[in-house]
């Protein structure tokens, strides 16, 4: 089953085992510069509102009644990444505007593996864009849906779905405890920052690729039979544009963010994500032809994406996935 508690969607099944439960949340962050450089990971500045839809039946359009599931406010332009927690292993399909973001190809149900169209959690902590290709992912951006820029649009030629679809399942009791050995534990990339409001127009939000940023997607190394598709969660999660979230649900929405190059100057610290025993996916082809919101805006006539001044990033921390609770590691000599 999965519930909403805390602005964090909650995937369990007691049926499967105990500890049988993951946690998801969207986070709010800086949008890196779409310049085609290749960026460390930008800082989480917090979880995004979440609202289940059936709370607001005649303030939604009737298709989001229709899916159910929750919502959560977005800027036009604004980033975000998934952000994955828990330690028994999981895994996670993640499609926007039901395209794949891992492989480029339409949603359904079920695991494949090839290509690889799902994460591993814990070992995947979280997901800050479209895998393009192996360790460069382009970071999820906020578009109007029918603006022509999300993934969805650019791959269907249609603006009919919008949001972000999951889906979740757990690992088998019995190859839990065949494989049941200390999980990794990963520090979040968390920072609050305050900053000032933005602008935007519509309602329906979808996703878009924009700045190139280095995030390695990891390919799954347990058997595909170790993992329970009899039991699933799935859940349409709606964006709705920041401008009328107020209108929705009487709150104002989060303040927008700050640019890349504000963040920057002001000496705040970028992220690198090292796991050096797992190994990485080679990207979508799919979505490798997939243009950008600032390439598709220059044939456009449009500036999609204001602020995006290209950056230098000199303060970045290192992240390690923590080591088997036995294991000693080994250093620079």
């Amino acid at each position: 089953m999965i519930e909403l508690k805390r602005d964090e969607l909650v995937v369990s099944f007691p049926e499967v085992h105990e500890e049988a439960s993951v946690r998801v949340d969207f986070q709010r962050t800086l949008r890196i510069p779409d310049d085609d450089r290749g960026y460390p990971l930008p800082p989480g500045l917090g979880r995004f509102p979440l609202r289940h839809v059936d709370d607001f039946p005649q303030r939604v359009p009737p298709r989001w009644i229709e899916h159910g599931g929750v919502m959560f406010p977005m800027y036009q332009s604004e980033a975000m990444w998934l952000n994955f927690s828990g330690g028994y292993p999981f895994v996670i399909k993640v499609a926007t505007g039901k395209i794949n973001a891992v492989t480029g190809k339409t949603w359904s149900d079920g695991l494949h593996r090839n290509p690889q169209d799902y994460m591993v959690v814990p070992d995947q902590p979280w997901l800050d864009g479209y895998c393009v290709e192996k360790g460069v992912i382009r970071q999820f951006v906020a578009t109007p849906l029918g603006s022509g820029y999300s993934a969805e649009e650019q791959i269907t030629e249609e603006a009919e779905h919008g949001g972000i679809q999951i889906i979740a399942y757990p690992m088998k009791r019995e190859a839990y405890e065949r494989h049941m050995r200390a999980r990794p534990v990963v520090q979040f990339r968390m920072a609050k920052l305050h900053a000032c409001a933005a602008t935007g127009a519509g309602l329906d939000m979808g996703l878009a690729p924009g700045g190139r940023m280095r995030q390695e997607i990891y390919e799954d190394h347990h058997d595909l039979s170790d993992w329970d598709t009899d039991h699933g969660s799935r859940c349409f999660v709606h964006i709705a544009n920041s401008m009328v979230w107020h209108d929705i649900t009487g709150h104002a929405p989060p303040g927008a963010p700050p640019t890349a190059r504000a963040y920057t100057k002001a000496g705040l610290p970028w992220f690198e994500y090292y796991a050096e025993d797992n190994k990485a996916l080679e990207g979508s082809s799919l979505l490798q032809k997939l243009k950008s919101v600032a390439t598709l805006g220059k044939e456009k006539g449009d500036v999609p994406l204001p602020e995006n001044t290209s950056v230098e990033v000199e303060k970045v921390i290192e992240l390690r996935k923590t080591l088997k609770r036995d294991q000693v590691r080994e250093g620079v000599f």
